[in-house]
């Protein structure tokens, strides 16, 4: 066994006296017979020694025309003239220790001057190897230390093949840790998040030692081996922490920093990012924070990564776009004369998205998933409320195009909005942002807007807004009308939802898949006037609660009360038929409670 402790030659001569400088003269009191310069530092040497166990420095020597040579070069000599020192000591048979340090060096140094055994038994490369073999392999953090020095040292590091044993040493200890801990990892379960990190990253900061073409066959090592891939994720945040300095900054956007500082670095970044991203496991995607996909995103578009990096990144935010916040959604865009946001970007994630959709219905062959609970139509939902709300954010802006605003309003299918109000609140944003929009640009962006589906603080807003088209507002009138008589007659939408069970029944002309796909969509249907009708009558309970209670407070003013109430009925039915506008006003005296509570209602 070979160990950390200092390394002796096996012929060792005696021991001569070294000057102060050893780049100067080998003895003090016996003089040289070759100079060997080696990167500008001169060493005086002897001969005998040298010839003796380097097959490199023999052949120079004998092939040299002038057998009285006293000066030799050695060039790119692997480790520099620190290393050739030790090879130097090791050839005059002094002590020195090989560490996990020097090793690699040692044994590139050795295989440059040929050191093998036909020169002399338990030569350089083969007490270099019984390290390597003995101590470096058996051990993570060991493999780590060597392969970051061959950093310097190759090609001929990879000749001898330091690089390829450290990488599997690594991934093989990895595995070894990952089955002896396993026990303690089942009883960090039970303990505080704190603990359970330690338990499972304790490598990780060794790993970001490496440069990143040994970071990657390192971790790709480790995802043939088994390394679990949330220990993997652990690893790659880590190492994007400490290699991608920018990265928490691009968070946020800074108009002063659209470009990395210098092209090298800028080139770095980018081969970092691209290469961290294909080695982002597959078999588990949601244990990826999205707050670290989304700063890769940033940093991949402020890089010009390659498109495939991109659209990966982009691909796996869309598998979990229900749980994305809207802080994510804010990405800078780069281009000058662009928009403040990149929207395109956002654009691609929600095609993915609604891609992703469509396949799992597809998928679902059965009616179970089209329930009110299914967890498509949900995501959809989220998705839905959390694009409302990109869109009023993203709606000041000023240099943001109407086409593009409006490709974000119809990607989304029509059951994605329950409730209409979040699209109104961002078109009426838009609207007073870009002021020099024309009638039909308008009323074009306003088509978007259901007025059946506005609560009925939006539909109080809609009817006073300046900036919408008065068509608009004459629609969210007239609707709110119908919506009215609707409640007094006391249909609530009874009509609307027979109407769609009756027009549910598939036609004997329809094929099966037809009939599937219409029964899937007037499912779909049924399920957003169930949604409507549920906040209809939370709003009409709501509602009634206050006018007990406002009846209770006023029992000595009835009278008073319902001649207010009556009057208040009689302003809303402004647009009843021609010639009925006093006969509804004078029956409406005797509902003036349903009148009220329609009059809040929520369509």
């Amino acid at each position: 066994m070979v160990s950390d402790s200092s390394f002796s030659s096996a012929n060792r001569s005696p021991a001569p006296k070294f000057c102060n400088s050893f780049t100067t003269r080998i003895f003090s009191d016996v003089a040289g017979d070759v100079t060997i310069v080696v990167d500008g530092e001169s060493f005086l040497l002897h001969k005998f020694p040298l010839v003796a166990r380097s097959g490199k420095i023999r052949k120079m020597i004998a092939d040299a025309k002038d057998s009285n040579i006293s000066k030799l070069e050695l060039f790119d000599f692997p480790g520099g003239p620190q290393t050739f020192e030790l090879a130097m000591k090791f050839c005059y048979g002094m002590n020195f220790e090989i560490t996990s340090a020097n090793v690699a060096r040692l044994r590139c140094a050795a295989e440059y001057l040929e050191m093998t055994e036909d020169y002399r038994e338990e030569n350089l490369i083969e007490r270099t190897e019984i390290y390597l073999n003995e101590v470096v392999v058996q051990s993570l953090e060991k493999s780590v230390e060597v392969l970051s020095t061959c950093e310097m040292l190759l090609p001929i590091a990879e000749v001898v093949g330091i690089p390829s044993r450290c990488v599997e040493a690594i991934a093989m200890n990895a595995c070894k840790e990952q089955l002896v801990t396993g026990l303690s990892r089942l009883e960090c379960e039970s303990e505080s998040t704190e603990l359970k990190s330690v338990c499972l990253e304790w490598w990780v900061e060794d790993l970001s030692v490496l440069r990143i073409d040994f970071y990657h066959r390192v971790i790709f090592a480790m995802g043939r081996m088994g390394v679990r891939p949330d220990s993997i994720v652990a690893s790659l945040l880590h190492y994007a922490q400490a290699s991608l300095k920018g990265i928490e900054k691009c968070q946020i956007w800074n108009p002063a920093r659209t470009k990395p500082t210098s092209g090298m670095v800028e080139n770095d970044q980018k081969i970092i990012v691209e290469t961290l991203v294909s080695l982002m496991p597959t078999e588990n995607g949601s244990s990826i924070p999205l707050s670290f996909l989304f700063g890769m995103l940033r940093m991949a578009i402020m890089l010009n990564a390659t498109i495939a990096c991109k659209l990966e990144l982009e691909r796996r935010i869309a598998l979990r776009l229900e749980m994305v916040s809207l802080d994510d959604m804010l990405i800078p865009s780069v281009r000058n004369g662009d928009s403040l946001f990149d929207v395109d970007t956002i654009h691609r994630i929600l095609v993915n998205f609604l891609q992703r959709i469509e396949e799992e219905e597809n998928e679902d062959c059965g009616y179970e998933s089209e329930g009110m609970g299914s967890p498509s139509h949900d995501s959809v939902l989220k998705v839905g409320r959390l694009i409302d709300a990109y869109l009023a954010e993203i709606a000041p802006d000023p240099y943001l195009s109407l086409q593009k605003f409006i490709a974000l309003i119809e990607i989304l299918p029509e059951y994605a909005r329950v409730i209409d109000d979040g699209i109104y609140r961002a078109i009426d944003i838009y609207l007073k942002a870009h002021p020099m929009l024309t009638e039909n640009e308008c009323k074009k962006l306003c088509k978007f807007i259901d007025c059946q589906k506005l609560s009925q603080d939006a539909c109080n807003h809609a009817a006073q807004n300046d900036r919408l088209p008065v068509q608009m507002a004459v629609r969210v009138l007239y609707s709110e009308q119908v919506r009215l008589k609707n409640v007094i007659s006391g249909s609530s939408g009874d009509g609307f939802l027979s109407q769609r069970i009756s027009s549910g029944v598939p036609s004997a002309a329809m094929s099966p898949r037809d009939n599937y796909a219409s029964l899937r969509r007037e499912n779909r249907e049924l399920k957003l006037e169930i949604s409507r009708m549920r906040v209809r009558l939370s709003e009409l309970e709501k509602e009634q609660m206050f006018m007990k209670q406002g009846m209770m407070d006023k029992a000595g003013n009835g009278k008073t009360f319902l001649t207010s109430l009556s009057r208040g009925i009689g302003r809303i039915g402004i647009f009843s038929g021609p010639g009925g506008g006093k006969r509804q006003k004078s029956g409406r005296k005797s509902q003036g409670k349903n009148g009220r509570s329609r009059r809040h209602s929520v369509s």
